[in-house]
């Protein structure tokens, strides 16, 4: 029942964002009353909006680009020439990026093709005469959409363009963090009671109240660093929203959350549908990651890319007894039958180690598995169908602890047995208060969520995004935010750049 609601909800997503019809009816400028016959009409316009979620799992996309800057994740040279790009991703990693770097420019679009399209959808469903009982619902949902939108915008570029006009066709202005926070905090606050408030199956993919809630205390964790207020009470009172509404727990296996039919974890708030037929934008990450000998392993076609790696050192985070380190590839891999692979007579084996980074041999460095691969894998033609997750119930309950840490008061909450739960399950003792220490919450935290876009935000907020590390001299402030693409600001006066990466 679960996965016909969300193949319901894809093609809603999807359906006008895929068509490829050359000789399609354009309708830019047939009035709204002609436009919307139906319900079904107006929340397939709405899918628009959600659609621009699904680049963000690509090769060229925010999440690589914050994971790239962080210490989660490298893409290095391969010592057969493949991989440098240009030296994009190693700008990336070392806190170098250009205005003209590629990957930035493609983040920039995707995050603010998003809020043009929330706008859009917006402005035409107030418009539109249909009326339905669910109208201010879908309405108040794009509206924190957008505001989730503006969230990524905020947190990478730190003064942005700002629009909430669709009929405003002049340039926009630049606003600063301060105003944006308040404005998001003000949508979401304004709309949040609209919202469907017990996830179902007809939700699932969509904003709810716990989404919205999450996200407002994921911006009041970082308001300290982001405006320069301490607002770690409103962390723990939204968190507190989510933990009422009692439809969220921590799932007994960890890797439930990452399977190929993830519709069914208790725990993941807010997700990427994705579909390799359905969804116009794929989810590959296996041939982002893998190297071809892993055919072996998992029945792929195609040939496998072979470019994003765990960052060396990262792997020793984990406790040997962790569950989470089977995240990774590393060691000797098996084939289906569990046997050792040979290839030409040399064990593959993935190491966690890289010795040269512009040099890279084909099985340095341990790879990604968190997310299930199926078999028979092939680029474009079926990629993943794991839903991506944005949001999960853990990250409610760490944003909690955290805000509650960071004002001398974490142990309020250590005997709560979902928190406790997060650990139990990787097969590891419940966090105690000693090991709260900076360091010790910064990597549990990239133990719990690597790979899943946090590790940039968390390393700022906790004052070591600067510091040395492996192919990565030490950065300034400036490194904080990344610059406004080149073409942006050629494109728009009223645009101010960030100061220097470095």
């Amino acid at each position: 029942m679960k996965y016909r609601y969300r193949i319901q909800f894809l093609a809603i997503v999807i359906i006008l964002g895929s068509c490829t019809n050359l000789n399609e009816k354009v309708y830019s400028d047939i009035p709204l009353n002609n436009f919307f016959h139906t319900e079904k009409d107006v929340l397939m316009n709405a899918g628009r909006s959600y659609a621009k979620l699904q680049k963000f799992t690509e090769e060229f996309s925010l999440w690589s680009l914050d994971e790239l800057a962080s210490d989660e994740m490298a893409a290095p040279g391969r010592d057969d020439g493949m991989v440098w790009d240009n030296g994009r991703w190693n700008d990336i990693q070392k806190h170098q990026v250009s205005p003209t770097n590629k990957i930035l420019t493609l983040s920039w679009s995707n995050v603010f093709e998003g809020i043009s399209a929330c706008n859009e959808v917006i402005y035409e469903t107030e418009q539109s005469p249909i009326n339905f009982p669910a109208k201010d619902q879908v309405v108040a949902e794009i509206k924190i959409l957008r505001a989730y939108y503006y969230y990524w915008a905020i947190d990478n570029w730190g003064n942005i363009p700002f629009t909430l006009d669709y009929t405003d066709k002049s340039l926009p202005l630049q606003k600063d963090r301060k105003f944006v926070f308040a404005a998001i905090e003000t949508e979401i606050l304004s709309n949040i009671g609209k919202l469907q408030d017990v996830p179902t199956p007809q939700y699932y993919g969509r904003v709810t109240q716990a989404m919205a809630y999450t996200l407002l205390a994921k911006m009041y964790l970082n308001a300290q660093e982001w405006i320069g207020t301490d607002q770690n009470q409103k962390a723990i009172d939204a968190c507190n929203k989510v933990i009422a509404l009692t439809s969220y727990h921590i799932e007994d296996d960890f890797f439930t959350n990452f399977k190929v039919l993830n519709q069914g974890s208790a725990e993941n708030i807010f997700i990427i549908p994705m579909q390799s037929v359905l969804t116009k934008d794929h989810f590959y990450w296996y041939t982002l990651t893998l190297n071809d000998a892993s055919r072996a392993t998992f029945g792929f076609k195609g040939g496998m890319w072979d470019e994003f790696i765990l960052e060396p050192g990262f792997l020793d985070k984990y406790a040997d007894a962790d569950i989470r380190k089977k995240s990774f590839l590393f060691g000797q891999q098996k084939d289906k039958n569990g046997s050792d692979i040979i290839v030409d007579g040399v064990p593959f084996i993935y190491t966690s180690t890289v010795a040269n980074y512009m040099a890279r041999k084909k099985w340095e460095g341990a790879r990604f598995c968190k997310y299930e691969y199926q078999d028979g894998l092939e680029y474009y033609v079926t990629d993943m169908e794991n839903d991506f997750v944005l949001f999960r119930y853990a990250d409610v309950l760490y944003t909690k602890l955290e805000a509650l840490w960071r004002l001398n008061r974490a142990g309020e909450m250590l005997n709560d047995p979902d928190l406790q739960k997060i650990r139990t399950r990787a097969g590891l003792a419940p966090l105690t208060l000693p090991e709260l220490t900076a360091i010790g919450f910064l990597d549990e935290l990239g133990r719990e969520f690597a790979w899943e876009g946090h590790r940039r935000q968390d390393m700022i907020r906790f004052g070591v995004w600067g510091n040395a590390g492996w192919n990565k001299p030490a950065s300034g402030t400036g490194a904080k935010l990344f610059p406004i693409p080149a073409i942006v600001l050629s494109a728009n006066t009223n645009l101010v750049q960030n100061p220097p990466m470095q």
